[in-house]
């Protein structure tokens, strides 16, 4: 007998009909003889639903009602996956984060998980009940409803995992599992029956959206094993797991492409300690993620700085860092939206040259401009016109021969 965390995504749960399609996979593992708990997202729409009259009720809703009203769409799944379960005759009880007590900071819309109390899941899993556990959200020490970004209710799945020491978390979503690329852009994607949670972590961050970045640090970090799968089908998904020999054989696993980034500059920036810290303080008080920067060579005793930020974030960022330009006599501040990030990642990069090479060659064959660089251990980005973002993809796809199978370092 395994104890088995499943999380249902959005779409696994997007009606009635699919929320008992659920419901009798749900019942098939149980009478396999395992234990389940069930952690279950808003239904498809829900929650953007929520968000949408949050701010058709004030354009700046107020964050600590702004999380009580866009929970609740795991509430709804929770209690409609609970109902449906009795009905085929599976004991089941539905669970909040409050009665769970699934602990987190204040940071409201971007809670972390501090500490996830089980005792309410083992009793119920000691008296035979499937627990159906809402998503997404967690509880405060003022009682305080939370929420854990967007995608949080992956974050729930592990570390609900985390804490009941469970064999493994099944995140069931709408794809078979982790592909080479986003098979939505190149037709060629391939699935991956294995990749490393560092590959995840990094596919995650540069926007692959099959699993909340948030997760698999979570399950790095615990040793959980994620079983990446489809509720449309019983076919074996991708298992994200810690590297092993074979692993490492690999050179790249995947293509990821991101056109949700900004990017901004800040032109003339006097090169003297302590100005980089003024202008990126703010934006990190602002709770903004940074991703890539390049700072230009010092000439004249000025620099251009260059970052970028999620496109959301732009218009908030853009008026923290106008109002430290101004402060630092900066010469002006730049933004473009038009850009996308396209980056490969594989473990077995650490310790093979020439990959680099490899992919600027393809993309200047196709006469794509690269406007920025960062790389890692086992990535490398780059940023180029917003345009050439999906040919710039397929091209590196290709390039490394995903298409055709792992693309192996040579003995």
């Amino acid at each position: 007998m395994a104890l088995i965390v499943q999380k249902y995504g959005g779409t696994s749960v997007g009606d009635i009909h699919r929320i008992r399609n659920v419901a009798r996979r749900v019942a098939k593992t149980r009478q396999e003889g395992n234990d389940v708990v069930v952690v279950v997202s808003a239904m498809s729409g829900e929650t953007d639903r929520l968000i949408q009259l949050a701010h058709q009720a004030w354009e700046n809703p107020d964050l600590r009602e702004y999380d009580s009203l866009i929970s609740t769409g795991e509430q709804v799944s929770a209690a409609l996956m609970a109902i449906t379960l009795q009905s085929l005759g599976v004991p089941s009880k539905s669970f909040l984060a409050s009665q769970v007590r699934i602990l987190t900071d204040s940071a409201f819309s971007k809670s972390r998980i501090g500490k996830i109390e089980v005792q309410a899941l083992r009793q119920a899993l000691k008296q035979r009940f499937v627990p159906i556990v809402a998503g997404f959200q967690g509880v405060d020490k003022d009682g305080n409803i939370t929420t854990l970004g967007r995608g949080g209710s992956d974050t729930t799945g592990v570390a609900l995992a985390a804490a009941l020491k469970a064999d493994v978390c099944e995140i069931f979503t709408d794809v078979e599992g982790v592909f080479t690329i986003d098979p939505n852009i190149c037709p060629d994607a391939r699935k991956l029956t294995h990749i490393t949670y560092d590959e995840m972590m990094e596919m995650a961050s540069l926007g692959a959206k099959v699993l909340q970045i948030r997760s698999v640090e979570l399950a790095k970090k615990y040793n959980v094993p994620i079983h990446v799968r489809s509720s449309f089908s019983d076919k074996v998904g991708t298992l994200v797991t810690k590297e092993d020999k074979k692993m490492e054989k690999v050179l790249v696993s995947g293509v990821t492409y991101n056109k949700n980034e900004s990017r901004i500059t800040v032109v003339r920036v006097p090169d003297k300690p302590g100005t980089a810290s003024q202008i990126f303080t703010p934006i990190s008080d602002a709770k903004i993620v940074v991703d890539m920067i390049i700072q230009n060579t010092s000439a004249d005793g000025y620099t251009d700085l260059t970052f970028t930020v999620p496109k959301t974030d732009l218009k908030k960022a853009l008026k923290l860092v106008k109002t430290t330009a101004e402060a630092i006599k900066a010469q002006e501040v730049l933004a473009d939206e038009n850009i996308a990030k396209i980056s490969i990642v594989g473990a077995g990069m650490v310790s093979h040259a020439g990959v680099a090479s490899k992919m600027f060659g393809a993309l200047a064959k196709e006469n794509i401009n690269i406007l920025m660089i960062s790389t890692s251990e086992i990535k490398i980005s780059c940023v180029v016109a917003g345009k050439y973002g999906e040919l710039a993809a397929r091209v590196l796809h290709q390039a490394f021969g995903l298409e055709k199978g792992e693309l192996r370092k040579e003995a």
